[in-house]
């Protein structure tokens, strides 16, 4: 098993821990702002009675969808694995972490499975001059994921609900050591 705070064995260095850091905060501020731009795009896309808008709209979503989202999303998820492992905050010790590498982990497979399929099928239809197939193939996706990554970073930043079981285990584990080697100090 490995100790808290490190990965694979290795504790990262302070240097190390704020470089992955503001990786990770870069990373998840622009995964954030891209699914930001791509519910404007949407919302374009749905409300304008203009077809070449329609057409550039889902075409820039699309570009997004394909270059964008996926590396930012999977930037995302090691770095903060890498910070969970590596540092004291465990992956499964607070109940914030653990709830942010889930969703980390639900909206990257939502992206592949559902936010991009939905902006493909939306380019194939309009490319051929035809309307948007349904409008929550491009404003669905967005607006879930946006919601996800809005509360990601409001837990992130108030680290709310404690340590999980595993968290308190391993809490009361070191209590005792650290009340074992104080007692054999002071006998």
């Amino acid at each position: 098993m490995l100790a808290p705070g490190t990965v694979f064995h290795v504790k990262l260095t302070r240097p190390a821990r704020r470089a992955t850091l503001v990786v990770h905060v870069a990373a998840s501020a622009c995964w954030l702002g891209l699914t930001l731009g791509l519910l404007a795009l949407g919302i374009t896309a749905t409300t304008t009675g203009s077809a070449v808008t329609v057409e550039a709209s889902v075409r820039a979503m699309k570009l997004f969808a394909d270059w964008l989202l996926l590396p930012l999303a999977f930037l995302t998820f090691l770095s903060g694995l890498v910070l969970s492992l590596g540092t004291p905050w465990g992956l499964a010790k607070h109940r914030w972490v653990y709830t942010k590498f889930w969703l980390t982990l639900a909206t990257m497979t939502a992206t592949v499975f559902a936010l991009r399929p939905g902006v493909n099928s939306a380019v194939a239809a309009v490319s051929v001059g035809g309307p948007l197939p349904d409008v929550s193939e491009v404003l669905a996706g967005p607006i879930v994921s946006l919601s996800a990554y809005v509360f990601m970073t409001v837990i992130s930043v108030l680290k709310p609900w404690g340590l999980t079981r595993r968290g308190q285990k391993l809490r009361m584990t070191a209590r005792k050591s650290v009340d074992a080697e104080r007692a054999r100090q002071t006998a």
